[in-house]
């Protein structure tokens, strides 16, 4: 099992080029990062593990930026997203954003994308809640036709973009309906995102990796109602607080990464934490 990590990033933490140099040097698989641009003060929406909200979710450094520092420091370790926000960006950029990051690691970079889950923040961002999902679709859409290797027209109910010469192109082949990097969602498990997940994506991020053995075989009728490969399917547990029975639970569904937390701290505790999760290398 490839043992992956995520952290808050923070300019009160470890540096990116620092971690993605000691998750390397250690054989650690992947780096994953969060997005929060901004987190309003109103704090009307509630912070969905409950109690306060945690002081890194205003401070995150930006994904794209601190994975492209990571990138450029190593050559074997996974970059990605955990989640982006598809609908807090223009997706002309973002996927620009995305295939120069795909394009300059040699296609380590993963796409995980979501929802979210802070009704203000997207509200900044001109995003009406009720409908979050359909344009996460849609801008992912367009963003496949301008990762396609000839140049295609995009039509869609958000948005819209010319056929146009659009590169560089993402590293890795088109997967049946899956065009650009490796695109996992995230998400609570249910109908309406096991069917985005087959109709887009190469497979899910659970985040905490609970209730995953009546969840996944939910999950893979619904990938094989759609017409996609079985052996295809990704199931990717995320920020987990690792156990050896838990680690070896998700071997058993057939799981082949995990994704473990780390604290968004200085650079002595981190390394601390890497050296008690080395024992699951």
């Amino acid at each position: 099992m490839r043992i992956a990590t995520t952290i808050f990033l923070t300019d009160e933490t470890v540096t990116p080029v620092r971690l993605a140099r000691e998750l390397e040097q250690r054989g650690f698989a992947g780096l994953y990062l969060p997005e929060h641009t901004h987190i309003p003060v109103s704090r009307r929406t509630p912070y969905p593990a409950g109690g306060d909200l945690p002081r890194e979710y205003g401070r995150t450094l930006d994904p794209f930026v601190a994975l492209g520092q990571a990138a450029a420091v190593t050559e074997r370790l996974t970059l990605g997203t955990g989640i982006t926000l598809v609908t807090q960006h223009d997706p002309v950029d973002l996927a620009k954003q995305v295939a120069t990051l795909d394009h300059l690691s040699g296609g380590r970079f993963t796409l995980g994308i979501g929802y979210g889950w802070n009704v203000e923040e997207a509200a900044d961002h001109g995003v009406e809640w009720a409908t979050r999902r359909e344009l996460t679709r849609d801008r992912m859409a367009l963003m496949r036709a301008l990762w396609s290797a000839e140049p295609t027209p995009y039509e869609g109910e958000f948005g819209s973009v010319q056929a146009s010469f659009a590169y560089p192109k993402p590293v890795q082949a088109p997967r049946g309906p899956v065009v650009g990097p490796r695109t996992l969602i995230g998400g609570g498990a249910g109908p309406k995102l096991f069917a985005a997940i087959a109709e887009h994506a190469d497979g899910w991020l659970p985040i905490g990796g609970r209730g995953l053995t009546e969840s996944v075989p939910k999950l893979r009728a619904a990938w094989e109602e759609a017409g996609r490969d079985p052996k295809d399917l990704q199931v990717v547990p995320y920020a987990v607080l690792p156990d050896p029975g838990k680690l070896a639970h998700y071997a058993d569904l057939g799981i082949e990464e995990v994704v473990l937390q780390l604290p968004p701290a200085g650079e002595p505790e981190v390394l601390r934490v890497l050296d008690g999760y080395a024992a699951f290398l």
